[in-house]
């Protein structure tokens, strides 16, 4: 079966959302939104790339960073809309507030009812040196 009869581009505007895991150590690092161009270019190219909801175009992961995802392989649910994509980081993290994954808050369960979250790790690199100060 090809991808175009399995995966289901038709909900959710055309997008399907992608959850990247590390393919040695398993940790899921981010989740994007793909879009049939968006998934082909990954599969093409070998870089993940995503559909920005914001700012209505493809944007390929480490572009500006140089903290690509290198695509090593990719499975989908049994309906076929959503992706779980198996990628090797390149560069000392994936989140742009500098963290090795965008999960690095936790809830801290004393507290839940509070709502407390707590940073769980320290931060792999200076968002700052890499996208420049926030404005």
């Amino acid at each position: 079966m090809s991808s175009s009869e399995i995966l289901d581009f038709g909900k959710e505007s055309g997008l399907i959302a992608a959850v990247v895991q590390d393919a040695k150590t398993h940790r899921v690092l981010m989740v994007g939104y793909m879009n049939r161009e968006a998934f082909d270019k990954t599969v093409a190219t070998g870089h993940v790339t995503f559909f920005s909801r914001s700012r209505k175009k493809l944007w390929t992961k480490g572009e500006s960073s140089g903290h690509y995802l290198m695509f090593k392989s990719v499975a989908t649910d049994c309906d076929g809309d959503a992706l779980l994509v198996q990628a090797e980081p390149i560069g000392p993290g994936v989140c742009h507030n500098g963290y090795e994954s965008c999960f690095y808050r936790t809830l801290n369960p004393a507290a839940a009812g509070e709502g407390q979250w707590l940073e769980t790790e320290e931060k792999a690199y200076d968002p700052d040196a890499v996208y420049g100060a926030k404005q």
